[in-house]
């Protein structure tokens, strides 16, 4: 079987199983294994896999169609032009979080050296995309979940960056610490909705998804403690979920941030909010 017939094949199945982009899924797992472009794969109607190549093809492919995601197979996702190991300890990156990482940037252009905090930073794609674009930040990433931590570190030492890594339950464990922005993409799913999630999305970590009994209670825990380790003027950075801008910013107001301002994703969902503290 050629490898444009393989993709085919395994497209229609991925497709039978209710997988939203077959085709480029079979085509990416083929290029994973044979370290060939996706699109060479698909035109070439003259080679052979080698079998060895098509039984692990075969492994992957059951792996997806009982909705492993795609890039836990790959074992990396694509942020900010890089690529970063993910596994089932992280969430996977998202493009909307592409957004709030261009933000934190462009919030810290003019400070000199600033000190960032990427907090529940998962796979560390935040802090560590922050750190190679302005290698001159002092960045520290922060998980409550070793696992996580583990992965961020991994991804460190791939992308060479010298940033610190410390497990923390939110901000408790960083008292005595200061900080020129915190951006955080936190769990924001309230719990009920977090069992009826996309099959793929229900085999990331629980503790990277549920926010709680209405999504809001880690921001809470957040905006509570902030103040204690942002410098004055120092500002905050959240993603946030569906219909949470109106509450949160309430929130940040009555702690005394100022200057808040609730940005758009790609569908236009009001998906960022920074606040600045006085």
């Amino acid at each position: 079987m050629t490898p444009r017939e393989l993709i085919r094949l395994t497209a229609q199945q991925f497709r039978n199983s209710g997988i939203p982009d077959p085709e480029n899924d079979a085509a990416l797992l083929l290029a994973h294994l044979t370290g060939r472009p996706v699109l060479e794969l698909r035109l070439d109607t003259d080679t052979h896999p080698d079998p060895a190549v098509l039984s692990a093809y075969q492994v992957l492919a059951e792996k997806r169609m009982n909705r492993i995601p795609l890039q836990y197979l790959l074992g990396e996702a694509p942020f900010c032009s890089r690529l970063f190991k993910v596994d089932s300890r992280v969430l996977i990156p998202r493009p909307e979080t592409e957004l709030l990482c261009e933000w934190a940037l462009d919030v810290i252009r003019d400070i000199p050296v600033p000190r960032v905090l990427d907090l529940c930073c998962g796979s560390g794609c935040i802090g560590l995309t922050v750190k190679a674009d302005r290698p001159d930040a002092c960045v520290t990433l922060s998980d409550l979940s070793e696992d996580a931590l583990n992965v961020t570190a991994v991804n460190a030492v791939r992308l060479s960056l010298d940033v610190s890594v410390c497990r923390s339950d939110l901000l408790d464990g960083l008292s005595g610490s200061s900080f020129d922005l915190i951006v955080s993409n936190p769990p924001y799913i309230p719990s009920s909705v977090c069992d009826h999630l996309q099959p793929e999305v229900m085999k990331e970590p629980r503790l990277a998804l549920d926010g709680g009994p209405d999504g809001c209670s880690l921001y809470r825990r957040i905006i509570e403690k902030a103040p204690s380790v942002l410098v004055p003027g120092g500002k905050l950075m959240l993603e946030i979920g569906f219909n949470e801008a109106e509450c949160l910013s309430a929130l940040l107001a009555q702690k005394g941030f100022r200057h808040i301002e609730i940005r758009k994703d790609y569908s236009g969902i009001e998906r960022m909010i920074l606040a600045v503290l006085p």
